[in-house]
């Protein structure tokens, strides 16, 4: 009897919390799915997660060789090497003419880190924060864990599925606001905002006294005219980016925010408590990264190849009605005329003609069961193959 009730408080000690119950990650599951065909010998066109096919500058690699070979790799400031946030700092003066201080730059375990960081810095447990639908899952995962109320505003073809000020005003009217989340270029759509609609959403959100926060993860990956950053536009934007894109260091996990002043020390603060610093290796590859934009751009040619070949191709399969391709690598594709259920269809595609997907509803909790991503950040052979088995499955 004692051993019973001993194990009945046992499992409610290990009761998961309320603010651990977010959605999965749907992209995650379906590579899973998609390692289980391949162990079974299947081959399997990964187009499912955001992956480049190209791996880190060779820059990158021979710095990290280097920092091995010297053996000792300790802890960095909790903001980061100073000489990599400078040089950063140098890349907004490099790329888009924009001085910015090199001390509001602070290092971060990939985006993901910074989007925590940022979050904790900037809101308090129960504030209302809007993100565009369809959109990033993680966004608004993120905020639920940390206790805000992610705010789903839905975009439509009027705008070019870009959030306007008119309709962030029009959610804040309805219930006020703490902050706005916008991606240019987006993850699902590729969507891209030109520098009149991010100056007008800017002006609308601070004007209203809601927070901004710009994920410009996928800048470098711009094909219909260069990205704008929003530190051009205003000091008090929080700006999040990563090397794991444009520089192909996913695995890496390093990225950085530029943060307005007053928030660079409660971050610093929360940096050293969460995590101590950035991983060392990491930070010393990512500052050699810059100078291997040449090989990166190369890369980039290869995704306007792969981008090209899915616009064409995938109208002959029956896939003729996508969102804007402006940049990153993502084909966002209406499904409707096969499916009302995007979950089903991407099981399908995957099963029967090994191509892995991820489906809409992952990003688009309304419309999303009408549409599936695609990354074109695989080979252009596999892109040829991944149009090939599509028309084949659907014809």
């Amino acid at each position: 009897m004692l051993d019973a009730t001993l194990r009945d408080r046992a499992k409610g000690l290990l009761t998961a919390s309320g603010r651990s119950d977010v959605p999965p990650f749907m992209v995650m599951d379906v590579m899973a799915a998609a390692a289980r065909i391949e162990a079974s010998g299947g081959h399997v066109i990964h187009m499912e997660v955001g992956q480049p096919f190209a791996g880190a500058p060779k820059t990158s690699i021979a710095a990290a060789h280097a920092a091995l070979d010297r053996a000792r790799i300790d802890y960095t400031s909790a903001l980061g090497i100073p000489s990599l946030r400078q040089r950063i700092a140098r890349h907004y003066r490099d790329s888009y003419g924009c001085l910015v201080d090199a001390e509001r730059i602070v290092v971060t375990t990939g985006s993901s880190g910074a989007f925590i960081l940022g979050f904790l810095a900037m809101f308090e447990p129960g504030d209302r924060v809007a993100v565009t639908v369809p959109g990033y899952p993680p966004y608004r995962h993120i905020l639920t864990a940390l206790g805000c109320e992610p705010v789903l505003i839905e975009t439509t073809s009027d705008t070019r599925h870009a959030l306007t000020g008119e309709a962030l005003l029009a959610a804040h009217r309805k219930t006020p606001l703490k902050g706005v989340l916008v991606g240019s270029p987006a993850n699902p759509t590729g969507t891209m905002m030109s520098r009149e609609a991010l100056t007008s959403l800017i002006a609308a959100a601070e004007g209203a006294g809601i927070r901004f926060i710009s994920d410009e993860i996928y800048h470098g990956l711009d094909y219909a005219f260069p990205a704008v950053t929003a530190a051009e536009l205003s000091p008090h934007a929080l700006v999040i980016n990563s090397f794991s894109k444009y520089f192909c260091m996913t695995g890496w996990r390093v990225g950085w925010m530029l943060t307005p002043e007053a928030l660079v020390r409660p971050i610093e603060r929360l940096q050293q408590n969460l995590a101590i610093s950035v991983p060392t290796l990491s930070q010393i590859a990512a500052e050699a990264a810059f100078d291997g934009r040449s090989e990166m751009e190369e890369v980039k040619h290869g995704y306007q190849e792969n981008r090209k070949i899915l616009i064409e191709g995938l109208p002959r399969a029956g896939l003729s009605h996508f969102l804007p391709a402006d940049g990153a690598f993502y084909l966002y594709a209406d499904v409707s005329a096969f499916t009302s259920d995007s979950f089903e269809f991407a099981r399908q595609m995957l099963e029967r003609a090994h191509v892995a997907a991820t489906p809409g509803i992952d990003f688009d909790p309304v419309h999303g069961r009408k549409f599936i991503r695609f990354s074109y950040a695989r080979s252009a052979d596999d892109m040829r193959e991944a149009v090939a088995r599509i028309a084949r499955w659907l014809g």
